[in-house]
């Protein structure tokens, strides 16, 4: 089985931003560079050092509307560019003290006021995915046609906030993929599991409002809320979109 690599994306900051890339380099048992590279933590966030769980951050599932936010992130000053459909764009250093609270006042309309309200942006060494290991995550778009097929709407990829989009293989063969490897470019990647979603992939990216129950259809359709997989990278290299991918 095997076929080209789509799509290459990150998320700067968890939950606030994606941005799409042309090129990028892997390297061994590491994030996609500067994916989930900082999270904003909350008022009621328990955090402990190094990596911690989703609970402790804002993001979509919470306050849809930060779906809706794109990014531009500067890898030289490492400051980083949100836009989002119903806010001025906003340029700033996640890593500079001084520009927190006009960060916080610029999220501050796009969060829920009965949620725990966004306090500060934090670092844990490697990025803060939701897998307790570094990922990398890995979705078909021929899943992804699937299920817009039985939701009889074209879903956005940008829904379901992965890394390596591919085409070519048979729709949601990636789930038997589990303990493999597959190469991309010049990386092996090893699937490790598959990604359960939440309540953010219901939310239009374009509007940041909810609009098709993509867990409902899941379900439904398939006896479960799984889309994409994630993966280790046991050896790096660089991708770039258009790349063969196959199964080691």
């Amino acid at each position: 089985m095997t076929g080209r690599l789509v799509r290459i994306s990150r998320h700067p900051i968890k939950g606030h931003g994606r941005e799409d890339l042309a090129s990028v380099v892997l390297s061994a048992r590491a994030c996609l560079p500067f994916d989930r590279h900082w999270a904003v933590a909350h008022t009621a966030a328990k955090l402990v050092p190094g990596w911690n769980s989703c609970v402790n951050f804002a993001r979509g599932a919470k306050a849809p509307a930060l779906m809706a936010i794109t990014c531009h992130l500067d890898e030289t000053t490492q400051s980083i560019t949100l836009s989002h459909p119903d806010r001025p764009d906003l340029t700033f250093a996640p890593d500079n003290a001084a520009d927190l609270p006009g960060f916080l006042t610029w999220v501050a309309p796009l969060s829920p006021p009965n949620r725990a309200a966004p306090a500060s942006i934090v670092t844990a060494g490697r990025g803060m995915t939701d897998s307790d290991f570094p990922s990398v995550s890995i979705l078909s778009t021929t899943s992804l046609a699937d299920l817009s097929s039985r939701m009889g709407a074209e879903l956005s990829p940008h829904r379901f906030r992965g890394n390596l989009w591919i085409d070519g293989a048979e729709a949601w063969a990636e789930f038997g993929w589990v303990g493999q490897d597959i190469r991309v470019g010049a990386a092996t990647l090893r699937i490790r599991e598959r990604i359960t979603r939440c309540s953010a992939t219901t939310v239009n990216p374009d509007t940041g409002l909810p609009g098709g129950d993509t867990l409902a259809a899941l379900d439904a359709a398939y006896g479960h809320q799984d889309f994409g997989v994630y993966a280790e990278v046991i050896h790096g290299g660089p991708l770039v979109t258009g790349n063969h991918w196959s199964l080691a």
